[in-house]
């Protein structure tokens, strides 16, 4: 069971990396194509897309993130909450 989750996380991360490839191939090859455009235009295009891209960057993350959270949950691993308030148990069965 570990290792489908461990292979379904890998794919995961996998295919965020070839979507992120694809994406910014594409905005890379529209800017090139753009190039007898005058300076300004040029650096507008390139802003739009390094803001394009940080915008995918944020939503690729935050699947993974979210796509992990759902592994940890169902491996049933502990959080750091989780620790915590172990350690909190044992600090004032001590006391």
């Amino acid at each position: 069971m570990n290792d489908d989750k461990s292979k379904e996380f890998l794919y995961t991360l996998l295919g965020g990396a070839l979507l992120l490839k694809d994406k910014f191939s594409d905005q890379f090859d529209e800017i090139l194509k753009q190039g007898e455009k005058s300076k300004e235009n040029i650096k507008a295009t390139a802003t739009e897309t390094m803001t394009k891209a940080n915008e995918q960057k944020k939503e690729i993350e935050s699947e993974l993130k979210n796509k992990i959270k759902t592994i940890v949950s169902e491996l049933g691993l502990a959080t750091k909450e989780d620790i915590e308030e172990l350690k909190e148990l044992i600090k004032n069965k001590n006391s």
